[in-house]
């Protein structure tokens, strides 16, 4: 047993050790630091490129993905067959004529291709700058020419032509390949005059502070920036992740651990993931759609263990439940049944953390008897077998994460950036604070500023920032703490809350400091609701925009007898707006006055990436958006009789 984790069992958790506290600092009665020892050992030799030929090695039989063919069935990938494709596309990188330390992109969506071409890129020395397929011609060309990119994979012949008229932009791209038409396969063809041993050669060359990849930021405040990322970070984040999460990747009964992974994997995240599912040999699939309509019978088929998600997805997953319910006649049984889930979700968190017995005996037969009615209703939309759920990109929030674990899926909630490698903070195994991020990750440390905003240190953390400029990488934390940006608080058991976003804060004219997530993120919750900005910086009061959710909308015309109208239209409809206002009403009451939200507007479109009010990993960029809805925005200030004074 590892000595982070202490000897007192869990019995509802298969046995499972507790993990040990973090250790904690505070400063005038205030907790400013958390830290937790790693848990495993730090990787001072070779590289990622040597994953698949460990596990080949180790386990050549294992099936370690599966692949889904033209038919829509899987196919197995054993470990030996994983890495000898691994080997023959490296081959043929190297046969066209890139060399260690050449950066080759990938603009695709969540492909099989995807884990290949990593693999294969760092087997022959390369380094790997995804791009998201969904970025616009100039912002790809951005990516491509600041990394110095020689060679990119399209996943399509469509975003290949699109680039085509940027490529005289582009003097350091000499080859484009495309996925779809079979040229990855070529690759493996072009290399088969290439000794293995040439691929054996440049692996060597590899160690752990060797580059890995450049993964570029979301871009919200400025100009996207390269995270120069080593193979040693994700030792670093994905050993430790494994070890910590071991009831996702380490199965302790007879059922098969398995991922299918389907955010992008052009984000850390889905790449981290990626990594660590390769590493611990756990089988993973690629599902490159998100629409409800190629997700599901994909989830139906793979039927996974553990699925990765973001807040919004699982909103979605909740409001989609509770709408086909409505419909079917069960509105009532599914709120009782949802409302079981949150207090024998919260029931078994007091225990876990020793503030509580557990759920009563008549809440185990209540839950017993709405398991069959709702809760494995929402497990089969899932594919039937998922137990867990890694959660990121925002906070969850208490009400739904006490749902799902009430309903039968543990959420690992975490938070982390693209400059962390993935997670800073994991929820530890039997050791749940709903409505917080959790623990520092094994071998993390979490500083909270005197401006509260969050500190990361580790050795996950990225090597420093891509600068072709300056010669190449410059140091992001020079003193070992990374700043953030975020702005959080960490409690006396270690776990950490966010906040809010350091350069979103809100100053209204009145002095009053403001962050908007928590009022976005609570709101963003509801049917009706697809995206919230709150704003109000320099202003009298707070005031929101507020989009549509289309399914929500959809649903409630129906339910309501409502003929469809112009978006315009419905933006206008009192009764709907008597609705919302209900539900700012209830976010306002967790606020002060000068907190709250006075008046909103909704609009009469959604805030997409396509129209640039979005970033592909679903965060606002508020500047946009001031821009495009200035008009509205004004409106929400015309004077009706408001000043700083009303506060």
């Amino acid at each position: 047993m590892s000595t982070a984790y202490s000897s007192a069992l869990d019995d509802d958790v298969h046995g499972a050790p507790v993990p040990v506290e973090p250790e904690i600092r505070r400063l005038d009665g205030v907790v400013r630091e958390a830290s937790v020892p790693p848990l495993a050992k730090p990787v001072r030799r070779g590289s990622l490129a040597d994953l698949p030929f460990d596990n080949a090695s180790a386990a050549p039989d294992a099936v370690v993905l599966s692949r889904k063919t033209a038919d829509g069935r899987w196919r197995d990938v054993t470990a030996g067959q994983f890495a000898a494709q691994v080997t023959a596309v490296a081959k043929g990188l190297i046969a066209e004529g890139l060399v260690p330390g050449d950066r080759i992109a990938v603009m695709a969506r969540t492909i099989y291709e995807w884990t290949v071409l990593d693999f294969a890129a760092w087997a022959a020395g390369l380094v790997t700058v995804p791009v998201y397929p969904t970025s616009s011609v100039f912002q790809a060309r951005w990516i491509l020419h600041d990394s110095g990119a020689v060679a990119l994979v399209t996943e399509t012949a469509g975003q290949a032509a699109a680039l085509g008229p940027e490529l005289p932009h582009l003097p350091d791209l000499r080859h484009v390949w495309t996925a779809e038409k079979g040229h990855v396969e070529a690759l493996a063809q072009a290399g088969a005059h290439i000794p293995d041993h040439e691929v054996e050669v440049r692996r060597g060359m590899l160690v752990p502070d060797t580059l890995a990849t450049l993964v570029y930021t979301s871009g919200t405040t400025g100009r996207p920036k390269g995270c120069a990322l080593t193979h040693g970070n994700f030792f670093a984040e994905v050993d430790n992740a494994i070890e910590l999460l071991y009831p996702v990747f380490k199965a302790r009964t007879s059922e098969e651990a398995s991922v299918l992974l389907f955010l992008p994997m052009s984000h850390v995240f889905g790449r981290m993931v990626a990594v660590a599912c390769v590493r611990a040999r756990v089988r993973l699939g690629h599902a490159p759609s998100l629409s409800a309509e190629d997700l599901l019978p994909d989830l139906a088929s793979f039927r996974p263990t553990c699925l990765l998600a973001i807040p919004y997805m699982l909103e979605k997953v909740f409001n989609t439940a509770r709408a086909k319910a409505e419909a079917g006649g069960r509105l009532a049984t599914f709120d009782r049944a949802a409302s079981v889930a949150r207090r024998y979700g919260e029931a078994v968190e007091a225990r876990q953390t020793g503030t509580g017995p557990g759920p009563s005996r008549p809440l185990k037969t209540a839950r017993a008897f709405y398991d069959p009615l709702v809760y494995r209703r929402i497990r089969n939309a899932m594919g039937g077998r998922v137990r867990y759920a890694i959660c990121g990109g925002s906070p969850l929030g208490r009400r739904l994460a006490s749902f799902y674990a009430g309903a039968g899926i543990e959420i690992f909630e975490g938070y982390g950036l693209t400059e962390t490698t993935g997670a800073s903070t994991v929820t530890p195994p039997l050791k749940p604070r709903l409505g917080t991020v959790g623990w520092p990750l094994p071998g993390t440390r979490i500083r909270i500023a005197a401006d509260g905003e969050i500190l990361v240190g580790g050795e996950h953390v990225l090597r420093g920032y891509w600068d072709p400029q300056a010669g190449g990488v410059v140091p992001a934390a020079p003193d070992g703490w990374l700043p953030t940006g975020d702005l959080g608080e960490l409690d006396d058991g270690g776990y950490l809350t966010i906040t809010g976003r350091k350069k979103e804060l809100i100053i209204t004219a009145g002095g009053k400091s403001v962050a908007p997530a928590p009022l976005e993120n609570w709101l963003r919750a509801h049917p009706l609701i697809s995206q919230v900005m709150v704003l109000g910086d320099n202003r009298p009061y707070i005031t929101a925009l507020i989009t549509l959710d289309p399914a929500g909308i959809t649903h409630w015309r129906r339910m309501n007898g409502r003929h469809p109208v112009p978006p315009r239209l419905i933006a206008d409809d009192e009764e709907l707006r008597a609705i919302l206002q209900r539900a700012i009403d209830e976010a306002n009451r967790m606020l002060s006055r000068p907190e709250s939200i006075r008046r909103f507007t909704i609009l009469p479109v959604d805030f997409t990436e396509e129209a640039g009010h979005l970033t592909p990993s679903m965060k606002l960029r508020r500047d946009q958006i001031l821009r495009d809805f200035a008009q509205e925005v004004e409106g929400l200030y015309a004077d009706r009789g408001w000043t700083a004074g009303n506060q």
